[in-house]
């Protein structure tokens, strides 16, 4: 492929620009529920709290769907930090430390889709974005001043990162690529290189 094909491969067109704004649109409004969900599963948790990390996933589900459907270089991360302001605007529980979860998670997943050089978008590679987003979340969350479990002793930590991880494995990287496959198959994603999505090998 030439250095010009690449180019006009990897740079981002109108629709892809329209497209990735209105999933990051729709993701921050699953943010916001997702958000309202966390406080009903609480009295779940509380026997240990870590295991709360299980539900975090689907605050990265953006970051990996964005990525899988436009297939660009930096689209995780947009999809990801737009839907956390989106989050914001619309009055989160969780204050302006959404933009820093959402600009961390959607750096964990595009550093995964740009070690593959954004030519690998089959399941393990969404379930490696999806575990590397739930690393980042997991970090910020344990370590980071704002964190919100930075009291955690180290054995909780370790486990609720862990527990942030699988759950970014499954809800974001596992469900996002079967939505993908999904929308493939409708004819919705006809002006994208994800077109083909659901005939693409599984492991390919």
């Amino acid at each position: 492929m030439t250095t010009q094909a690449v180019a006009q491969r990897r740079g981002w067109r109108v629709v892809d620009i329209v497209v990735a704004a209105l999933i990051a649109v729709a993701g921050g409004v699953l943010f916001w529920a997702w958000s309202q969900g966390a406080n009903l599963i609480t009295p779940l948790t509380a026997a240990y709290a870590p295991l709360s990390g299980l539900y975090a996933g689907g605050w990265m589900i953006p970051a990996v769907l964005g990525a899988l459907i436009i297939r660009k270089p930096g689209a995780a991360l947009f999809c990801e930090a737009v839907a956390a302001s989106g989050e914001l605007i619309m009055g989160s529980q969780y204050g302006l430390t959404v933009l820093i979860s959402g600009l961390l998670q959607g750096l964990g997943a595009e550093l995964i889709f740009a070690a593959f050089l954004y030519r690998k978008f089959n399941l393990p590679t969404a379930l490696l974005a999806g575990a590397a987003s739930g690393l980042f979340c997991g970090l910020n969350d344990s370590f980071l001043p704002w964190g919100w479990n930075i009291a955690y002793d180290g054995t909780a930590k370790f486990l609720y990162i862990l527990f942030c991880l699988i759950s970014g494995a499954v809800i974001a990287g596992a469900l996002s690529w079967v939505a993908t496959r999904g929308l493939a198959r409708t004819g919705a994603l006809s002006s994208f290189a994800s077109r083909k999505a659901g005939t693409e090998p599984v492991f390919g």
